[in-house]
C-alpha cells in the first residue's frame, strides 16, 4: 500500500479494524507513526470500530500528544460508555501542563454525569469560567446537561438563561432536566416557548417532549405536537412516530396510534410491541392477538415486551391456549430470571383459572420482587385460595421486601371473595398501623364491598361517611352491589343519587337500581329508571363474553347471531334448556330488566352471551376438557344457577371470570360466595 493510498483510506474511511491495523502498520514504515494528523484518523476509526482499548495503546505510544489528540481520545472514551477513563485521561491531560478547550468540556462533563460525579462537574465549570469559556455555547449546553441529569435543576436553570444564543440542543437538555425530576408539565411548557423563540427541533427533542405528554396522559398537547411534527416535515421520522404510537396508547387513544402505525413503512420490534401493549391495556384483548399475529406473518421474532403484551392479552380473555403457544416461542428461563416476565406469566395462568401452574412458576422463580409477590397474591386470592394467598403474604417481609398499597389490595380483595369480614378488618386497618401505609381510594371500595357483600350495609356505609378521601364511583358501586344483594331499595336509592352526580353517564348504574326494582315487582319504577336513560342517551352497557378454543378467541354478545356456528348454538341452547327443566330448573326472571311477559323474559336469559359462549364450548371442546369463559359483566344470578346445573348434568368443569371474580362450577357446585 502506497504512501499516497494510506492517507486516502485514513480520510475516506475505513472499511474494517484489520484494515485499520494494517494501515497503522504501514504508518510505522514510513515513519509517520507520530505525526499528530494521521494518528488522529488512527484513533477516532478505532472508536468508530468499538476498540477504545486499541486506541488506549496507540496513545499509549504517541511521544508528544497535543490538545487534539487528549479531545480524542476523551470524546472516543465517552462515545464508547468509557467514562471513568474519559475522566482518567482529563486528569492525565491536566497533569502534562494542557488546559481544555471548548471541544474538552461538553464530553467531560458527559462524564462527570454519568460517573454522578457532581464534585468533580462543579470543579470543571469552575474552570470554563476561569479559562473565559464560560459564554461559549457548546460548553454551556454541556453544563445544562450535566446538571439536569444530577437533577440540579436551580443551576441548570440559571446556565440555561445564561445562554445568549440557546440552539435546539440546549433546549432539549434543560427540557430533559425536567422530564428526569418528573416536572412534565414544565418541560411541555418549555418547547411551546422555544417554538416562539423560532427554534427548529430535532427529532430527539420531539421525542423527549412527546414522553412528556405520555406521562401527563395530556392528549391534546400530543395531538398538537403531532400536527406540529407532520407541519415541518417530521411526519414519517421513525422515532418519532414510534413515540407518537406509544403516547396515543398510554392515552387511550388506539384509533390514533392504529392510524400512526399503519404508516411506519419499516416497522421495528419496539413499535409491534407498543401496538400489542397498547391493545391489551386499553382492555382490546382481542385486538391485541390480531396484530401480534400480523407481527408473526412478517416473519418477526417476538421479545420480552410483546410477549407480556400478549400474555396481558390472553389473561384478559382467558385464552390459556394461546398463551402457553406463545410462552414456547421463549426460552423458559427467560421468565424465570426476568421478573416482569414470570410476574406476566403468574398473571396469566392465574386469570385462567391454572392457579397451581401460577404457583409452581412462582416457586421456580430465580429473582422475585415485591411485585410478582403481589401478583401470586392476587392470584390466590382471586381463584378462592384465600388461606395460601395469607401465608404468601407472611413470605413477603421473610424474604425482605416490605408490603406496599398492592400487596393489601390483593388480600383485601381474598377476603372479599371469601366472605372474610374480621381478617379484611385486620388487613384493612393493619396496613396503616403496622406498616404506615394510608388506604387508597380502592383499599375502601375493598372493604366497602366486603361489609356490602356480607350484609354489613351500615357500617359500610359509616366507613364510606368516615373516609378522609373523597368516595368515588367505585366506592359507591361497591355498596350498590351489596343493596342489591341484600334489595335494600332505600339505601340503594340514596347511594344512586350520589352515583349519577359522579357519573352521570354510566348505564351501569340505572340499569342495577332498575333490576333491584324489578326484583321486587316494582315495575313503574323500574320504567322510570329506563325512561330517564332513554330522555339522557344512556345506552345500556352490551355483555361480551369471550371463550377459547384450539386457540382461537371466540367473542360472543348477549343475543348474538355473527358467529359462523350460530344455528348449531342456539339449537344446543335449547337442548340445554330441556335438560336443564328436567333437571328442575326455573329461570330466574326477575333478573331481567323489563317488564314483560314471562316467556319473553326467558327468552332473554337465555341469550346472555355466557350461555352462547358455553354451547359453544359444549359443541367445540373435548368432553374430558376444561370450558373457560370470561365475561366483561357481571354474571346474573340465573345464569350463574344454569351453569351450576350444567356442570353437573354434563359432568364438565366450568370455570367463568368476570370482573376478577372466579366461579368455579364442578359437579353442580360453584366456588364463588355472589349467590349465597
Amino acid at each position: 500500500m502506497a504512501l499516497q493510498d494510506i492517507k486516502a483510506a485514513l480520510f475516506h474511511g475505513v472499511t474494517s479494524f484489520i484494515i485499520l491495523k494494517h494501515i497503522h502498520a504501514r504508518l510505522f514504515r514510513y515513519h509517520l507513526n507520530q505525526n499528530h494528523y494521521l494518528l488522529n484518523r488512527v484513533l477516532k476509526s478505532a472508536f468508530h470500530f468499538n476498540h477504545p482499548d486499541y486506541a488506549t495503546y496507540v496513545f499509549s505510544q504517541t511521544y508528544e500528544p497535543n490538545i487534539y489528540l487528549y479531545n480524542t481520545m476523551i470524546r472516543g472514551l465517552v462515545s464508547n460508555d468509557c467514562f471513568k477513563q474519559a475522566i482518567e485521561f482529563f486528569h492525565f491531560m491536566r497533569k502534562e501542563g494542557f488546559l481544555p478547550n471548548n471541544f474538552t468540556f461538553p464530553f467531560l462533563l458527559k462524564s462527570c454525569s454519568r460517573n454522578v460525579d457532581f464534585g468533580l462537574g462543579v470543579k470543571v465549570h469552575s474552570l470554563a469560567v476561569k479559562m473565559g469559556l464560560e459564554d461559549d455555547v457548546f460548553v454551556q449546553t454541556g453544563l445544562v446537561g450535566f446538571y439536569s441529569k444530577l437533577e440540579s435543576l436551580d443551576d441548570a436553570q440559571k446556565v440555561f438563561d445564561e445562554i445568549p444564543t440557546k440552539n435546539v440542543v440546549s433546549w432539549a437538555a434543560i427540557m430533559s432536566g425536567y422530564i428526569g425530576t418528573g416536572r412534565f408539565r414544565d418541560a411541555v411548557n418549555l418547547f411551546r416557548k422555544s417554538l416562539e423563540m423560532d427554534l427548529r427541533p430535532d427529532s430527539y427533542t420531539l421525542v423527549r417532549v412527546l414522553s412528556a405528554c405520555t406521562q401527563l396522559g395530556d392528549l391534546a398537547a400530543g395531538e398538537w405536537i403531532h400536527k406540529y411534527a407532520v407541519d415541518i416535515g417530521m411526519g414519517r421520522n421513525v422515532f418519532v412516530n414510534t413515540c407518537l404510537v406509544d403516547m396515543y396508547a398510554k392515552c387511550g387513544s388506539m384509533e390514533k396510534a392504529r392510524a400512526v402505525f399503519e404508516e411506519i413503512r419499516e416497522r421495528d420490534i419496539v413499535t409491534w410491541g407498543t401496538m400489542i401493549q397498547g391493545y391489551a391495556a386499553n382492555g382490546l384483548p382481542k385486538e391485541a392477538l390480531e396484530i401480534f399475529h400480523t407481527m408473526l406473518k412478517e416473519n418477526l421474532r417476538p421479545d420480552c415486551y410483546v410477549i407480556v403484551g400478549v400474555l396481558s392479552a390472553c389473561a384478559r380473555v382467558g385464552a390459556l391456549e394461546l398463551g402457553e403457544w406463545a410462552i414456547s416461542m421463549m426460552d423458559r428461563d427467560e421468565f424465570l430470571y426476568n421478573p416482569v416476565m414470570g410476574t406476566a406469566l403468574v398473571d396469566m395462568y392465574a386469570k385462567c383459572g391454572k392457579i397451581d401452574v401460577a404457583w409452581e412458576v412462582f416457586k421456580g422463580m430465580k429473582a422475585k420482587d415485591l411485585i410478582i409477590f403481589n401478583a401470586i397474591i392476587s392470584g390466590l386470592a382471586m381463584t378462592g385460595h384465600v388461606k395460601a394467598a395469607f401465608s404468601c403474604f407472611g413470605l413477603v417481609e421473610k424474604c425482605g421486601f416490605k408490603p406496599d398499597e398492592n400487596t393489601f389490595l390483593g388480600l383485601l380483595c381474598g377476603c372479599t371473595h371469601a366472605g372474610l369480614v374480621d381478617e379484611g378488618h385486620r388487613y384493612f386497618y393493619g396496613m396503616s398501623c403496622l406498616y404506615s401505609l394510608p388506604p387508597a381510594i380502592e383499599h375502601y371500595g375493598s372493604m366497602v364491598d366486603l361489609l356490602a357483600r356480607a350484609g354489613l350495609l351500615c357500617e359500610a356505609q359509616r366507613l364510606i361517611d368516615g373516609m378522609p378521601l373523597k368516595a368515588n364511583a367505585i366506592i359507591w358501586g361497591a355498596l350498590l352491589g351489596g343493596c342489591r344483594l341484600h334489595k335494600d331499595t332505600q339505601l340503594a336509592e340514596h347511594v344512586l343519587k350520589k352515583l349519577i352526580e359522579l357519573e352521570p353517564w354510566n348505564s351501569g348504574n340505572y340499569v342495577l337500581l332498575s333490576n333491584i326494582y324489578s326484583s321486587n315487582q316494582k315495575w313503574n319504577e323500574s320504567e322510570n329508571i329506563r325512561s330517564i336513560m332513554h330522555e339522557r342517551g344512556i345506552q345500556k352497557v352490551r355483555g361480551y363474553s369471550w371463550i377459547e378454543i384450539d386457540g382461537i378467541v371466540h367473542e360472543f354478545l348477549v343475543g348474538d347471531t355473527s358467529h359462523p356456528m350460530s344455528d348449531k348454538i342456539y339449537k344446543k341452547l335449547v337442548e340445554m334448556a330441556k335438560e336443564l327443566r328436567a333437571a328442575g330448573y326455573v329461570p330466574t326472571t326477575e333478573f331481567v330488566l323489563f317488564d314483560v311477559e314471562e316467556e319473553e323474559k326467558e327468552h332473554f336469559l337465555s341469550c346472555h352471551s355466557e350461555k352462547l359462549a358455553l354451547a359453544f364450548g359444549l359443541i367445540g371442546s373435548k368432553p374430558n376438557t376444561v370450558i373457560r369463559i370470561v365475561k366483561n359483566l357481571r354474571v346474573c344470578g340465573d345464569c350463574h344457577t344454569a351453569i351450576k346445573l350444567i356442570s353437573k348434568i354434563t359432568g364438565r368443569e366450568i370455570i367463568v371470570r368476570d370482573n376478577n371474580r372466579f366461579h368455579h362450577f364442578i359437579d353442580g357446585s360453584c366456588s364463588c360466595r355472589d349467590y349465597w
